[in-house]
């Protein structure tokens, strides 16, 4: 059942290991078949990525049930799950620790949109969750981190924001597809990285005009985006 989708998601998980996102078994990516009920392959959990197999990927539904696979899905799936039963656009989640995505996290900072790079991804900052209450912290934690993240979004469509940052804790990205979410991470871990580098070169820095943002944005998105070949 679903071998393709399998794959997709094995081959995502192993793009976080190439861009040097993930250590060890840290982070996991998904995709959703929505198409097959809303079924969700997802990485195993504390499996090494160099381990594994198409087979290991795990199959659940959106309750977090597991319907295929021997192995104990992600700990983090209900979080995944939150996003896909909120956002139908989305089709694939992940989620890193890597180093300057965390960090912006651990600051409970936002990552401001200071330049063009950032704003042909994003069209403004990368936000980022309140913290988690304690209550929210002791039950269901993990589905309480998708729900902040969903609170966070309110209002928002999720593809024009493909990505947050939960306070204290790390990024989240999606997209249409798995491979698509990690490619947004990789992207995400590079912004994070120049907005560091910036406010350390002038810590009086402040994000770009939004003529210029939405420029860049739009020129790559949206119904009017001219950039790239038909």
């Amino acid at each position: 059942m679903l071998d393709k989708l399998r794959g997709e998601v094995l081959e995502a998980n192993l793009e976080l290991v190439r861009r040097g996102l993930v250590l060890y078994t840290f982070g996991n990516a998904s995709g959703i078949a929505r198409d097959h009920g809303g079924l969700v392959v997802i990485k195993p959990s504390g499996v090494p990525y160099e381990t594994m197999t198409p087979a290991d990927m795990v199959i659940t539904d959106l309750e977090g049930r597991v319907v295929e696979g021997k192995l104990r899905p992600s700990s983090d799936l209900p979080t995944h799950i939150a996003l896909y039963r909120a956002f139908p656009s989305i089709g694939g989640v992940v989620h890193t620790h890597s180093r300057h995505a965390t960090a912006w996290a651990q600051a409970r900072l936002e990552i401001p949109c200071f330049g063009t790079t950032h704003a042909d991804h994003f069209c403004g900052s990368i936000p980022v969750t309140a913290p988690l209450t304690p209550a929210e912290i002791d039950a269901d934690y993990e589905a309480n981190t998708g729900v902040a993240i969903v609170r966070l979004l309110e209002g928002r469509e999720a593809l024009g924001c493909p990505a947050a940052l939960v306070a204290g804790h790390g990024p989240f990205c999606w997209g249409k597809s798995a491979m698509a979410a990690a490619q947004t991470a990789v992207v995400v871990e590079e912004l994070a990285a120049m907005a560091w580098q910036t406010v350390t070169i002038n810590p009086q820095a402040t994000p770009i005009p939004a003529v210029l943002r939405d420029k860049h944005y739009y020129r790559k998105h949206g119904d009017k985006a001219y950039y790239g070949q038909k």
